[in-house]
């Protein structure tokens, strides 16, 4: 795969945010040694306590994201820690864009700090996991992406979609991608393995967040079927909605494997997750709303990514 100009300047915007960012931090960090220089050494008892940590760690990890890392009870990361003993520094917030990640700068900075409070215990991470791009599908916009049920085009609008894919979010995510890695190499010396995931199907049956209610209200896409004329109140509208999701999901995966083979990015890597859920009768056991997993659903995720950091 060539990359076309978008997607060039896309690395160099994310290699230039870096730059900015660890030319801040190199400052933060001079002002912060002068300040321990003046207080009582504590270096000994630190050390000692970060050893402890690695001797009871699988490896520490990196995470920048939305609420699949950041999701109440459950998540993707707190299966890392609970059942494969990783030790996770995150920095993901449930809600967040990935346009927002990737230009907002906060997640960023974020990223930066924890990074360097890991190495300064001696840790340094394995991986660093990104999550991101449901929140620019999914929401209040998502309806914009379907043409009505009875125009003559009814379905997904391809250019719309497209654009969307392949355009804002690839170039969003090229930005992030551009900006970790540069991230890495100015802090470690090198890149570190970066580790992105698609979404498996998800089932539009107007379910949210605990019923509507909480940080994450939802429904988020069954709203936007409905407006558009696709009620879903035979079993074939009900497949169609399914079918057509499934299609923009199949894209999205799509453009994050084309990322993860580019020649000039080895170090990231696509975690495949579709048909790791079950969308068919049995499906709530797995999704606990149209965009969240269960938490055996957390498992199942979970386990994909494990099967990609054991080959690291």
């Amino acid at each position: 795969m060539r990359l076309n100009a978008a997607a060039k300047q896309a690395l160099a915007t994310g290699t230039q945010q870096a730059d900015d960012l660890l030319k801040a931090r190199r400052k933060a960090r001079q002002t912060r040694n002068l300040a321990l220089a003046a207080a009582t050494p504590a270096g000994t008892r630190r050390g000692a306590r970060g050893a402890a940590a690695a001797r009871q760690s699988a490896g520490w990890l990196l995470a920048e994201g939305d609420s699949w890392f950041d999701y109440p009870f459950n998540d993707v990361l707190k299966v890392l820690e609970d059942a494969y003993g990783y030790e996770v520094e995150s920095v993901a917030h449930k809600g967040d864009t990935i346009e927002s990640m990737a230009y907002d700068g906060g997640q960023l900075d974020a990223l930066v700090r924890r990074l360097e409070r890991m190495l300064r215990y001696g840790q340094t991470p394995k991986a660093v996991l990104l999550s991101g791009g449901g929140n620019d599908i999914a929401g209040e916009e998502f309806s914009l992406l379907i043409n009505h049920a009875r125009s003559p085009v009814a379905g997904f609008n391809a250019r719309i979609v497209d654009g969307l894919i392949d355009e804002r979010l690839r170039t969003a995510y090229l930005t992030i991608i551009a900006a970790v890695t540069r991230v890495c190499e100015g802090t470690l010396g090198h890149a570190l393995p970066i580790l992105l995931h698609g979404y498996d199907y998800p089932v539009p049956d107007g379910r949210g967040f605990a019923g509507g209610w909480g940080p994450l209200p939802g429904p988020w896409l069954e709203p936007g079927f409905r407006r558009k004329g696709f009620l879903g109140e035979t079993a074939q509208a009900w497949q169609a909605r399914i079918t057509m999701l499934g299609a923009v999901m199949d894209a999205f995966n799509g453009m994050l494997g084309e990322i993860a083979s580019l020649n000039r990015l080895p170090h990231v890597h696509f975690v495949e997750l579709r048909r790791t859920l079950s969308s068919g009768a049995d499906y709530k056991e797995w999704w606990a709303n149209e965009l969240h997993p269960t938490r055996q659903g957390f498992e199942q995720v979970a386990a994909r990514y494990q099967d990609v950091l054991v080959t690291l």
